[in-house]
Formats: C-alpha cells, structure tokens, sequence
C-alpha cells in the first residue's frame, strides 16, 4: 500500500466521520442526559449497541459474560483493531468525566472505517466496557479472551487541555468497614465500641503516612457512613478508598502500610476491620509511541497542537484507569483531548455540564477523525 492511498484513505474516513456528526452528537447528548452508573448501564449499552448495527456492524451483547458490555464487528481481516467505549457515569456527578464523549468518538471511528474495513484486511471492532469508574470492566473482559487477537486498542479521552500521553496510576478500590458496639453514649458509654473513632484514628495514621510516601503516591477515601445519631456511639462505620501508585509493585507495597493504619484503627478502638477489594487492581499505562506519533501528526494536520514534548502543564493524565490493563497485553493508546473546560476539572459537575458544551461536541468528531485516521496509518505501517 503506498503512501498517497494512506493519505487519500484518511480523508475518506475524515469525510466520513465529519459527515455522522448528527447521529453522534445524538450520541453523545443522549448518554449524558440519562447517565447510569458502573454496572447498570443498560440503556446506555443499548443504545451505542443499536447505533452500531445501523452502521453495518453485528453486536454481540453481554460480551465476556458482563451484562452491560458489547462487542461490534465489522469487516474479516486478519488485524483487529478495537476502538474503546466507556459509558458509566460518576455516582452522584453524572457524566463529570465525559464518558459521553469517548462513546461517541469510538463509535463514529468505527463507523468510519466499517466500509474500508475488507479493503485494508482489517477487523474493526467497537468494544463496549463498563464500569471503568472503579469496576475494572475491561480486566474482566480481558480476562474472558475479548482481547485476545485485537493487534491495536485506542480510545481518547476527554480533559480540561490536552494531554498525548496517558500517565495514569495503578490503582486498589476499597471498602473499608469497622464493626464496634453501639450503645447509649451518655448513659452507658463504657459498653461501647466505637467505629468511628476507629476511622478517625486510621485516617490520623495515613495522613501521618504521607511523610513517608514518595510523589508517585496518592491515598484517599471517603466515610460512607459513621453513625445516625450524636448520643448512640456508632456501631458501625464503613468507607470507600482508593490506593494509587506508580506502578502495580509499588503499589501492592503502599497497600500493605496502608492496610496497617486500619488495622491501627481497629486495635485501638477493639473494632473489627473488614477490607474488600472492589475491582481487580487497574495497572500502569504503556504508551505504544508510534502510535502516538500518529496521532499527534493526524491532530496537527487538523489544527490541534498537540505536545509531545510534554513540556506543556498536562491534563488528567495522571487518574487511573482500566485501559492500563489493555495496554499491558497489547499496542493501545489513551491521549486526552480539551474540551476547554478550564477551571472545571474532570470530576466536577461544572465539567459535566461542559461535556455536552459546542467545544466538547467539536472534540467528539475530532476524537472518531483522529482515531480512524491513526488506524489507517497502523494499517499501513505508519504507527
């Protein structure tokens, strides 16, 4: 394939991908106005489900045996490429993290290459993942084969700037529970066992922690629940936690000493301590370059300046994600696209309204011309 038939090829999908801009937005303006959250979205798995057949795709739903996934195929080549959809929203935020947006850009790349898919000797699939807020959707497909003979996984992601590398953490989801013994707090306090106070003595014990914890660390957490009533010492207390780290090693380190400023807490209030892993663990990302450097240079023939220098302050690129695990099998890119969204920030609901904002719509065509282009260029040796 010669070069002049790669550059003819990324107009036709650019073209093509513009020219759906009507049935994406709808896309995307759809997910967001009916949000659900990781592991119940049904609606919203069905309607991207639905979308894809009507551009020529067979779908498989409940892929992996995950209730809400899907996987779209097209085309009979021997190189898979899979674009990543992400469409659960953030409890209680709705869609801050502009999932919305990675939806609609996966499936208008495929839509875009769908009719080119046979002539390139290609597979094109669009993968349907849910619960990437904390579930590990895709560790559990991967771990059901999905992946096994995909070549390539890219998705974007949508941030306050842009950011071409992905420089997510590894990352353990908790939640953290204290059993003590509730009683009258003024009549009878000394029958007491107090959960509370065992989580503020663990949440002492990790702020004292962080001396000893490197940059490439974070810890935090939220109290679910500590009590109903001021004069009943609380029975039971429970919480959700979040470990990062640089690394999947690093981190499994930080989780033990972590785990101890609980244990902390439990010895010294006589509680008992029940901590449960919610998700598989998500990894660090491994950015494949020329695939990056195709992206980038499809961005700048577009009008976006994309850094990779990294010299620039970044975006998100710094928050977790399941599609670390993806890249650790296989060649995947995640690179963050702005919606201008400044001084919102991802997980804010100001960044939620912005996700369905003109700039954000912009960014859902420019992520499906950028994906679809990077795959012409991977499929003739480009990237």
């Amino acid at each position: 394939m010669s070069d002049t038939g790669a550059r003819d090829l990324k107009i036709i999908v650019a073209e093509r991908a513009t020219g759906l801009r009507g049935e994406l937005l709808y896309l995307s303006h759809a997910l967001h106005a009916d949000p659900e959250i990781r592991w119940q979205e049904h609606r919203s798995a069905e309607l991207l489900a639905g979308a894809l057949e009507g551009f020529g795709f067979t779908v498989e739903r409940g892929a992996g045996g995950l209730e809400t996934s899907f996987v779209a195929t097209v085309g009979s080549g021997s190189r898979k490429i899979a674009f990543m959809a992400e469409y659960d929203a953030l409890e209680g935020l709705g869609h801050a993290c502009g999932h919305n947006i990675i939806s609609a850009a996966a499936v208008g790349a495929g839509a875009a290459l769908a009719p080119l898919a046979d002539a390139l000797g290609a597979t094109v699939q669009v993968i349907g993942t849910p619960a990437e807020e904390g579930g590990g959707g895709k560790i559990h497909l991967i771990d059901a084969g999905i992946f096994d003979d995909v070549e390539i996984a890219m998705m974007v992601h949508p941030g306050p700037t842009d950011s071409v590398y992905a420089r997510p953490f590894a990352v353990a989801h908790c939640d953290v529970a204290f059993e003590g013994f509730a009683t009258h707090a003024a009549a009878y306090p000394s029958l007491g066992r107090n959960a509370a106070d065992a989580f503020t003595i663990a949440q002492v014990a990790i702020g004292l922690l962080r001396q000893q914890l490197p940059s490439s660390v974070r810890v935090h957490g939220i109290v679910r629940e500590a009590g109903m009533a001021p004069n009943a010492i609380p029975g039971s207390a429970r919480g959700s936690w979040y470990v990062r780290a640089s690394s999947l090693k690093e981190l499994e380190t930080t989780f033990q000493k972590v785990r101890r400023c609980f244990e902390a807490g439990a010895l010294a209030t006589g509680c008992e301590l029940a901590m449960v892993e919610t998700s598989p663990r998500y990894s660090e990302f491994r950015n494949d370059e020329p695939l990056l450097r195709a992206f980038a240079a499809n961005a700048a023939a577009r009008g976006l300046d994309l850094d990779l220098t990294e010299e620039r302050a970044g975006g998100m690129n710094t928050a977790s994600t399941d599609m670390g695990n993806v890249s650790q099998r296989l060649r995947a890119i995640h690179p963050y696209l702005s919606i201008d969204s400044l001084p919102a920030v991802n997980h804010q609901a100001a960044f939620a309204d912005a996700s369905v904002m003109p700039r954000a719509d912009r960014t859902v065509i420019d992520g499906a011309v950028l994906l679809a282009q990077t795959a012409v260029d991977a499929l003739f040796g480009e990237g």
